[in-house]
């Protein structure tokens, strides 16, 4: 018989649980019986947390008003996932990004979890125990150049920040750690497949290949899947992981090429 992850009563913020990684985060913590909070700028039909609050994470504002519900919702905090990211950064290396494209890519992928563990960190350290949960990427190794030099930097400054903070606030009861996926098969990447595939008059799987491809290929041959990020996610999260701070656990199928 399988030992449960001992998540059952536990107080979790989930960031951009409405969608891909951050749906199945909610989903599966939810049915291993967690409290969960979860936040996107716009509610869905089908949110399926405990609590959804509508926010812009993007703005200190939003972030305040995240902080300030889990405290009115919850009174604090066990398990903080960070999963909130991605790029609207324009294609074209290093001269296609000016100042506000830099910027945006720092509010999408840094700032957020900088402010919101800022907010409920202390809590944590109050009760003497807690975990952390940032989703980096394995962008921050593996670049692409001409669309993700700022996605990729972005994902870098918050895997650095995130090792940081486990080295300050290990000692006090809260584990840190970091999730570094590759591509994921989330709805955006299979819409980008459709339109790749089209554009190059193939099927899905001819669009898949393209992507794959361009990260210089996938050993295990696909993407991973959601649910298979968000297994990671609550294993590190549980106390089965009790030891675990401070490290980054990459889920690519074999993408990186470097030990």
């Amino acid at each position: 018989m399988a030992t449960p992850l001992e998540l059952h009563g536990k107080r979790v913020l989930v960031t951009a649980g409405t969608k891909g990684v951050g749906k199945a985060v909610v989903g599966l913590f939810r049915e291993l019986g967690a409290q969960v909070l979860t936040t996107a700028r716009e509610q869905p039909v089908d949110a399926s947390a405990d609590i959804f609050v509508a926010a812009d994470l993007t703005t200190t504002e939003g972030c305040d008003s995240v902080a300030k519900a889990v405290m009115a919702d919850f009174g604090g905090v066990d398990i903080i996932i960070h999963v909130l990211g991605g790029s609207t950064a324009p294609g074209g290396g290093f001269a296609a990004l000016g100042e506000d494209e830099w910027q945006r890519e720092l509010n999408l992928n840094l700032l957020p979890a900088v402010r919101l563990d800022r907010a409920l960190l202390p809590g944590m350290l109050a009760q003497g125990a807690g975990v952390i949960v940032h989703v980096t990427s394995i962008q921050r190794e593996l670049p692409l150049p001409e669309s993700t030099t700022a996605y990729a930097a972005a994902k870098a400054a918050l895997s650095t920040y995130s090792k940081s903070l486990s080295k300050e606030v290990s000692p006090q009861g809260v584990r840190v750690v970091r999730v570094a996926p590759g591509w994921i098969e989330t709805e955006a990447s299979v819409a980008l497949a459709e339109r790749l595939a089209l554009q190059a008059g193939t099927d899905y799987e001819g669009g898949k290949q393209i992507i794959m491809n361009s990260l210089g290929g996938i050993p295990l041959g696909r993407p991973s899947t959601p649910i298979e990020v968000a297994n990671l996610i609550a294993f590190l999260a549980s106390p089965r992981a009790a030891t675990i701070t401070g490290t980054e656990y990459v889920i690519d199928g074999g993408t990186m090429p470097t030990v």
